[in-house]
């Protein structure tokens, strides 16, 4: 599969979005200006104190997006699994999904998780008359995949496009449908248990050198700070030297070997039936075996629903206990 497409599979089937990070607007979480977002040794800690969240009905989003549903959201359809991990942590289910996120056993597990009705179409292309048969007092997608559906979706419910790209934003969008549907407390505790997690795993920084790879064959990408929000949480966690190269451009194993990787994280992307994970892929390049990761067994297989899809509190707190027990 071409590298372009495996992007943006990765970042949800939506093109990266590579203009500068856009901070603090509206309810979102703050972020001081002029701070660097890459963290890194010798950075100052997280700050966990967490700030009020104020109900709201109107809100204008950290991407300058009006979002003023007809009432208080209590249907919600999620186009995106950031959705579905605020909607957990919220103490809320959406009324139909398009994300296998919520099987997840720290989500609501298998089980609960089949009672949710599924939106036909996949990702891409979610059936318009499915959403609105559920009657949402509110639709949450991602920006650059399904913006061309709010035309359709005018005058029958809201449609929020959201576009997270850093932790910052992550949070941002969390306290915004926690205002939104009145759920303020549960959306300050989420928040506060995230940073606290972070600030935690900040205190405790590695110094071995860390990578994420994605893909499903030898097509593989690099994760990177900037355009992906858990890489950008990885320079806070360790050595992560890895930086975009936009849309088109990725790195070969020849310079992964340069790096000299302690740590390795994969998430194999399915497009279909399982076929195998992509760490047994690359198995097949002479060069891989070479990687210091992989010649010690420090090659860790993660679950791309959370550690790609997810972006949310909850699931960057998953990818924060699987990422810092494997770099001690």
């Amino acid at each position: 599969m071409p590298r372009s497409l495996l992007r943006r599979t990765r970042s949800g089937l939506a093109a990266l979005v590579m203009g500068s990070v856009l901070l603090g607007c509206g309810t979102t979480a703050e972020s001081p200006a002029g701070k660097a977002e890459a963290g890194g040794a010798g950075a100052a800690v997280t700050e966990v104190a967490v700030k009020p969240i104020e109900e709201t009905r109107r809100l204008t989003d950290a991407r300058g997006v009006d979002v003023a549903p007809k009432r208080k959201p209590e249907r919600i359809v999620c186009l995106v699994a950031l959705c579905d991990d605020i909607l957990t942590e919220l103490g809320m289910v959406p009324v139909a999904t398009n994300s296998e996120l919520l099987a997840h056993r720290s989500f609501l597990g298998e089980e609960k998780a089949k009672e949710v009705a599924v939106v036909p179409g996949g990702f891409i292309a979610p059936e318009v008359e499915a959403i609105l048969s559920h009657e949402p007092d509110l639709v949450i997608g991602l920006q650059d995949t399904h913006g061309k559906l709010a035309p359709a979706l005018q005058g029958a419910t809201t449609f929020w496009p959201v576009q997270p790209t850093t932790w910052q934003e992550s949070v941002g969008y969390l306290r915004d449908v926690a205002a939104l549907t009145g759920r303020t407390a549960q959306g300050e505790e989420a928040e506060r248990t995230f940073r606290t997690k972070l600030a935690e795993a900040e205190r405790t920084r590695s110094d071995r050198t860390a990578l994420i790879i994605y893909g499903s064959d030898e097509n593989f990408g690099v994760a990177t700070p900037g355009t992906d929000v858990v890489a950008g949480l990885f320079p806070k966690l360790a050595d992560y030297p890895w930086k975009s190269r936009g849309v088109e451009g990725s790195y070969s194993l020849e310079e992964i070997l340069a790096q000299g990787v302690d740590v390795l994280f994969v998430e194999t992307m399915s497009f279909g039936p399982p076929d195998g994970q992509l760490s047994e892929k690359l198995a097949k390049n002479p060069l891989w075996g070479k990687i210091p990761a992989v010649r010690n067994g420090d090659v860790h297989e993660v679950d791309s629903e959370v550690w790609a899809k997810g972006r949310g509190t909850r699931s960057m707190g998953l990818v924060l206990d699987e990422a810092t027990a494997a770099l001690r």
